[in-house]
């Protein structure tokens, strides 16, 4: 079956952002390539993004989370901006919780998790660096 691995560009804050989620979801990073990694003649890195991230991975049960910092010369990712929601199916109501409450913490919650009206258990918000996030456990499972 295929499994979605869902890839967030940041401004520059990757590296603090995905030491965050780590400390939520737990686990150890797999890959983490920076700017300065690919450096060449033919790849041009200025001095002040060479440790930005290229490129991070955060194993979450079977699928990855991902990411990188966008160099500045292609522009700026627009943080308040409607991006798509990350949605993670909890295998229980206290995994749930715990997620939502880790992952929200500093962010704006937009629906407080609880009992919803499609029956299950259910919680939105943008969390401290513009990601979205949904988070559900199906209580009928």
């Amino acid at each position: 079956m295929a499994s979605i691995n869902p890839h967030i560009n940041f401004n520059g804050n990757a590296e603090e952002a995905f030491n965050f989620y780590r400390s939520v979801f737990g686990g150890e990073f797999t890959k983490i390539i920076r700017f300065k990694d690919l450096a060449n003649d033919n790849f041009q890195v200025a001095e002040h993004e060479a440790d930005k991230m290229m490129h991070i991975a955060l194993p979450i049960g079977g699928n990855f989370l991902m990411g990188n910092d966008v160099p500045e010369i292609l522009g700026r990712t627009n943080e308040s901006e409607n991006r798509s929601k990350i949605v993670i199916k909890a295998e229980s109501k206290a995994e749930a919780d715990h997620l939502f409450n880790g992952l929200s913490e500093g962010g704006n919650i937009e629906m407080p998790i609880n009992d919803s009206p499609w029956g299950t258990y259910f919680g939105m918000f943008r969390d401290k660096y513009g990601i979205e996030w949904m988070i559900e456990f199906d209580t009928r499972n």
